[in-house]
């Protein structure tokens, strides 16, 4: 869409017809060849070169947007400077040679050398992960006798109920159950500690941040190196541990970052986002694809709720990308057994029709679980980021503690997540029983075992996603819903055994066995993945892959059809949107619908409360006095300030770096004037101009220069609407075309701004009062209440090890005593946040929504937009 077009604002052509010439003058491309006394070549190099300046200090500006309007102008500058840069290289007699087509050729295929090398990197960090993580899990109930970093898998290969040389820690199970106990702790807190002190940014899922960041958010060092070696090295830790956390999706943050630091090597790549865009998609897709071992399905996670632009060329080269991943992970082999994850399973029967009753019954369980667990959770959420913040390594070390002593005497919940699933989802037949699983005898004692292991392993799941750990919530859902699943099947396969000649179960045949509880297990797994994620397609298409059974696409469909329908009745979004929301980061979801019934000039900011820069008058002192004291990341430039008639927009990185150039370039008057924009007798310069204009290169190095030009740096066709355009729309071209600001104006005049930020605190503020406000104050009471008994026991405890130890070690909380031994030196900057105001709700009040306005060693809003 042109920013100019008549359909966005009417008066555009009567305001280009006062200002003649203006439309000559565009940054990326503003000054002609004949002006600068150069050919064009040289013309485009220079603004090549000064565009790729700047982007290299964008790049480091953390917490701003990015500007995808302008990204692709500077994508095509850069293209026609390459172009006319290896023209005289490769022309041989005025035509183009074999170099010319070598070349083509590999800058056509980077992107397939960048996916191979990415694929096959996450395909090796996934089974390394897989077998390290296998065998701390194991280690915490026994050891291999023949091969010490064995796990129980390897060491008993072959045996389906262990084998003499795998060894439980001590004949006496109580001595078993405080190695367990210690083990867990050690774990957490050494995978706490690490995340703390080298990258906090490795602590939660990622998949929230992610998304943002694709959609052009820049959050300095979350796909950095040092995020990817700690979340490498502490995931297997807290997996191992025993919270109830998963490894799926930090799968997706390692391998994002893979690709992001993979691809920094390549330019092609490291100072354009769009192409950066396109990797990052593919790799979230290489992530879901080796943690489910389904290729197909992690390419259809990417589209579905992953990426906000994903076209043809992004869908084939992240099939490319987790192809290579899957591949790579399969030569690996990291289980010996062909599967590329532990609870892949294969079903000989299929199901009957009467079955469909119990299918949608777990469907509607899938929606409730993740309507109840989001909402908790995000209460939770609130909680800890208002009280636990600065504790972050005690709190893992006290969840890990609990979850050992309530999980140990379940079997249940006692062993690896992953492994649950395995023994949950395979048929009785053949010999697969896990302590009396598939015994008929002991059908009502299963049951009631799985149904406690599903409600411990919910409320587990509730207080432990969000601590600061590598933690993902895909597999502990899948394992809830396992739970929940094979218990449905138990019961349904006792109504049978009770009921043979019912007629309702008149399809069974005789002699053959009519319930399988294992797939009442796997369908369980995927109704609480959707009902917690809110996708629905890819989830069909993984749990297919995981199964391979064709027979049972027909009931995941209607299971996650089911889930889908349920979760409509509640508030929209999946857990990852949701916490998209809760940590303010600016993202506009191009799943959701709004109709606000409101135009733009209700919302923007308006044109009172703007920094606006004049066109000419400006002295140099006063533009730097007006960017200390001001936090806009960019001006509007006016015609003058009285009658606010529009010219451009300047960006502050631009006229930071414009300032600081001229400066280092000649010296100048402090009190020399600003010219934003050339004034319609020299803007207006033909091929045949023979004078050349003043630039940095050509100003004479003297104090006595009066006037300084920085038109070059000005957009003068920046995006803009009438004020009296309806919001929604306005949300729709943020959505669509990704500008960082849309400016307002009528008739020439501008008469504010809006970003992205001011559409979110408005659709916040109608949400909150739609909800209304009541229960806020019981809620903090109660919040209150549970945090004071929480430093209660924090303090005797505190006091209780300082006597025991001689006062060596010192724990608690004790904010007046300065921190405790496992206190944070440092939050994580996605918690280091002030709440906007204006919004009327406490949840609000409690987030920050950052839009490129926001403090860059912190991350902390400033008080002026």
């Amino acid at each position: 869409m042109n920013s100019r077009s008549p359909s966005i604002n009417p008066q555009s052509t009567r305001r280009r017809a006062s200002l003649p010439g203006r439309a000559y003058s565009r940054r990326l491309s503003a000054v002609s060849s004949a002006e600068l006394g150069q050919d064009g070549a040289t013309v485009e190099t220079a603004e090549q070169k000064i565009e790729e300046e700047i982007e290299e200090i964008k790049r480091y500006e953390d917490f701003t947007t990015i500007d995808w309007v302008q990204d692709a102008a500077r994508e095509q500058l850069r293209r026609r400077a390459r172009r006319k840069e290896s023209a005289g290289f490769f022309e041989r007699k005025g035509r183009f040679g074999i170099r010319h087509k070598l070349w083509e050729s590999y800058d056509a295929g980077q992107a397939w050398i960048v996916m191979t090398l990415v694929g096959a990197a996450i395909g090796l960090n996934a089974a390394f992960l897989n077998i390290v993580t296998e065998w701390l899990s194991d280690i915490k109930l026994g050891h291999c006798t023949t091969a010490f970093y064995l796990n129980e898998n390897f060491c008993c290969w072959g045996a389906e109920n262990g084998c003499p040389e795998w060894h439980r820690w001590s004949s006496f199970p109580p001595i078993n159950y405080v190695l367990y106990f210690v083990f867990s702790i050690i774990f957490a807190s050494t995978s706490a500690s690490l995340v703390k002190s080298f990258a906090p940014y490795a602590a939660g899922s990622g998949i929230s941040e992610i998304k943002c960041i694709i959609a052009g958010f820049v959050m300095k060092g979350f796909l950095g190196f040092w995020t990817l070696l700690i979340k490498s090295i502490s995931l297997p830790l807290a997996i191992a541990s025993g919270l109830s956390v998963g490894k799926e999706g930090p799968s997706v943050h390692y391998a994002v970052c893979t690709g992001n630091v993979i691809s920094r090597f390549f330019d092609k790549y490291k100072r354009n986002a769009a192409k950066t865009r396109e990797i990052l998609s593919a790799c979230a897709a290489a992530g879901v694809a080796v943690a489910f071992g389904s290729p197909i399905g992690g390419v259809l996670f990417s589209l579905e709720e992953m990426s906000s632009y994903f076209p043809l060329k992004t869908m084939w080269r992240s099939y490319f990308c987790a192809l290579v991943a899957t591949a790579v992970l399969a030569a690996m082999n990291p289980f010996r057994t062909g599967q590329l994850v532990m609870f892949q399973v294969r079903y000989d029967r299929s199901w009957h029709f009467f079955e469909v009753i119990f299918f949608v019954f777990l469907g509607i369980f899938g929606g409730l679980y993740g309507a109840f667990v989001i909402k908790w959770n995000l209460q939770v959420q609130a909680f800890r980021k208002k009280h636990l913040s600065k504790y972050p390594i005690l709190e893992a070390t006290i969840l890990a503690a609990g979850t050992a002593l309530l999980c140990y005497p379940n079997m249940f919940l006692r062993i690896d997540m992953t492994e649950s699933m395995e023994i949950l989802f395979l048929e009785c037949e053949g010999g697969h029983d896990y302590d009396g699983l598939c015994d008929a005898k002991n059908r009502w004692t299963m049951a009631l075992s799985l149904g406690f292991a599903t409600i411990m392993r919910t409320f587990l799941v509730i207080i432990s996603y969000g601590c600061k750990v590598p933690a993902g919530i895909f597999v502990p859902s899948m394992a809830i819903g396992a739970s929940f699943g094979r218990m449905v099947g138990i019961l349904v396969e006792a109504l049978h055994g009770a009921f043979p000649q019912s007629k309702f179960f008149s399809a069974c045949e005789p002699d053959v066995p009519c319930i399988t509880p294992g797939t009442y297990a796997f369908l369980g797994a995927g109704a609480a993945l959707s009902g917690i994620m809110h996708i629905t397609v890819s989830v069909v298409v993984i749990m297919f892959e995981l199964t391979g059974a064709l027979t049972y696409i027909l009931p995941t469909m209607i299971v996650v059809g089911t889930t889908k329908a349920v979760s409509a009745y509640f508030p929209p979004g999946g857990i990852a949107d949701r916490m998209i929301s809760f940590n303010g980061f600016p993202f506009l979801d191009t799943k959701e619908e709004h109709t606000f019934h409101v135009s733009v000039s209700s919302v923007m900011t308006p044109v009172s409360t703007i920094t606006l820069l004049p066109s000419t008058g400006l002295s140099l002192r006063a533009l730097e006095a007006l960017l200390r004291k001001s936090s806009f990341q960019g001006f509007p430039v006016v015609e003058d300030r009285a009658s606010r008639i529009l010219l451009g927009y300047i960006g502050r990185t631009e006229l930071r770096y414009a300032i600081d150039k001229t400066k280092k370039e000649q010296s100048l008057n402090p009190d020399a004037k600003c010219l934003f924009f050339a004034p319609a007798s020299t803007a207006v310069r033909t091929p045949s101009a023979l004078t050349p204009p003043v630039t940095f290169e050509s100003m004479p190095s003297s104090s006595s220069v009066q006037t300084v030009d920085f038109s070059r740096f000005v957009d003068p066709t920046p995006l803009a609407v009438h004020p009296r355009l309806a919001l929604e729309t306005v949300m729709e071209l943020f959505k669509k075309m990704g500008p960082r600001v849309i400016l307002v104006e009528l008739k020439g005049h501008l008469t504010g701004l809006i970003t992205v930020k001011d559409c979110l605190k408005y659709q916040f503020r109608v949400e909150a009062q739609e909800r209304g406000g009541e229960g806020e104050s019981r809620t903090d009471r109660f919040e209150a209440w549970i945090w004071e008994r929480m430093r209660r026991v924090g303090d005797w405890t505190g006091s209780l090890v300082g006597r025991v130890s001689g006062g060596r070690i010192r724990l608690g909380l004790g904010e007046a005593r300065g921190e405790g031994l496992l206190a944070a030196g440092s939050q994580d900057p996605r918690d280091a946040r002030e709440s906007i105001g204006g919004l009327v709700s406490r949840e609000e009040q409690e987030r920050g929504i950052l839009d490129g306005t926001e403090n860059d060693e912190e991350g902390v809003e400033l008080r002026a937009r």
